[in-house]
């Protein structure tokens, strides 16, 4: 293709794409009037000459060719999110702004998973992550209004507590007076539960974030083992429901086959052995749960032979 044509292609695309939003290759080839493969080779000239932008995103199996200036237009698309990552999404959009370590693990680990709508930033050595389309000011707030919320439950007099509790049981029983509603006998003490109710709050806005699961996360390999288990689970139609546990070495997660909760321990290599598969009991005899083993290869024969004789054993018993 001449160097002239060349320009000229590239220029439509742009053209198209900044009148259509967000694209799909097989929309620009339809555009420019020629095969995916020669026009994914466009799209890539133009990503290398930072004129156009690909999402995180997945539409089906291809990712959205957008320019600067239409990151918000790929909220019209997240739709196409899936299971704990598009929770994380509804979360973050509704929230504007979550502290990472208040997050339950499924969605610490979804949220680095939609990158095109959280962003991550650090306060006071905590992370936090963003919704895309926020603003600073909204963030700012956000912060404030925690961190007021925070120093509230902290320091707030126990005595103070007490008055605030007895207040809203009054006025509790107000209503209920008012609706008519059968009297309800309440107990001599019923500030100590109250009480402790909010203690357990307070203990929980000054407990340190858990650092485990992330160190974990960010360790090398790690994502990448889990990548791995989360798309063959996706091809096998298998839910994660929830991170029970992660390493490097093994995953341990909540999931549902066919309407039943499992346990699903997927060990990081190739042969597993007696050791893995006693431990794997173990974790989910713990949890009360049946079982299944994931690991990168094939059981040898001796593996599926142990697996059977313990299938088949009934009992074993000893001569005194």
């Amino acid at each position: 293709m001449p160097q002239q044509d060349h320009l000229q292609v590239k220029e439509k695309i742009i053209s198209f794409i900044r009148i259509k939003g967000p694209s799909l290759p097989v929309h620009v080839a339809k555009e420019i009037n020629t095969s995916i493969l020669f026009t994914s080779a466009f799209l890539s000239e133009l990503i290398s000459e930072k004129r156009l932008k690909i999402s995180k995103l997945n539409v089906g199996n291809s990712s959205l060719y957008f320019t600067q200036g239409q990151e918000p237009l790929l909220e019209g698309f997240s739709q196409h999110l899936k299971g704990k990552e598009k929770e994380a999404f509804e979360l973050l959009k509704q929230k504007k702004i979550l502290k990472d370590s208040e997050q339950h693990p499924a969605i610490r680990v979804a949220i680095r998973e939609i990158k095109d709508f959280a962003i991550p930033f650090k306060k006071d050595e905590q992370i936090y992550w963003k919704y895309f389309t926020a603003s600073d000011q909204e963030l700012l707030n956000k912060i404030k209004e925690e961190q007021k919320t925070e120093s509230l439950l902290t320091n707030l007099p126990e005595i103070q507590i007490k008055e605030e509790i007895s207040r809203i049981n009054e006025v509790k029983k107000q209503f209920e007076i008012a609706e008519k509603k059968p009297e309800i006998k309440i107990e001599e003490k019923p500030q100590n539960f109250e009480v402790f109710s909010i203690q357990k709050l307070k203990v929980k806005a000054n407990k340190k974030e858990p650092e485990k699961i992330k160190e974990k996360l960010s360790k090398k390999g790690g994502d990448k083992f889990f990548n791995k288990v989360k798309e063959f689970l996706s091809k096998k139609s298998i839910e994660i429901i929830d991170i029970e546990g992660f390493s490097k070495t093994d995953l341990t997660l909540k999931i549902k086959v066919q309407n039943k909760e499992k346990l699903l321990i997927a060990y990081n290599k190739k042969k597993i052995d007696e050791k893995d598969i006693i431990n794997a009991y173990k974790k989910a005899s713990k949890l009360k749960q049946t079982f299944i083993i994931l690991s990168l290869g094939e059981p040898n024969k001796k593996i599926n032979d142990f697996i059977e004789a313990v299938k088949n054993l009934d009992e074993i018993l000893s001569i005194e």
